[in-house]
């Protein structure tokens, strides 16, 4: 599509839609909402850093060790899983399924990262990696 005069600049510059629009709120005293890191109006930004920032402090809320532990006994209990059998790395499918279950869990919700729950489980990280994008890729929400 060659170059796109709305795709040039800062990111305020983008969301606004160029310069003039910049400078014309700066004339009339008026600031919008901006990151540069984010293209859209300064509501869309300010969602998007709304919904950011409760992410961040539910994973912070949620880490630890023992809410690590709690998760995992949790869904093994609910499925049916014993934990020996899920940390001993078995390739039962419903094991599978809920070794991904916790894993997108972990990592969507809590924020832990792929290393820590590959120790948790008992599996290796790459493990872990493909159970997550396994379970995203058949459209299953985290």
């Amino acid at each position: 599509m060659g170059r796109r005069p709305e795709l040039v600049g800062g990111g305020l510059v983008r969301s606004l839609g160029g310069w003039s629009k910049v400078l014309s709120l700066r004339n009339r005293g008026e600031e919008a909402e901006h990151d540069s890191r984010i293209l859209g109006s300064g509501d869309f930004v300010q969602a998007v850093m709304r919904d950011a920032e409760e992410a961040i402090a539910r994973q912070v809320r949620n880490r630890g060790t023992k809410a690590i532990e709690e998760v995992i006994r949790r869904m093994c209990r609910e499925s049916g899983v014993s934990e020996k059998e899920l940390r001993c790395g078995g390739q039962r499918r419903r094991v599978s399924e809920v070794r991904s279950e916790i894993s997108c869990y972990l990592s969507g919700e809590m924020g832990i990262p792929m290393a820590e729950i590959a120790r948790r489980l008992g599996v290796g990280t790459s493990a872990i990696a493909m159970a997550i994008r396994r379970k995203n890729s058949k459209g299953q929400k985290l």
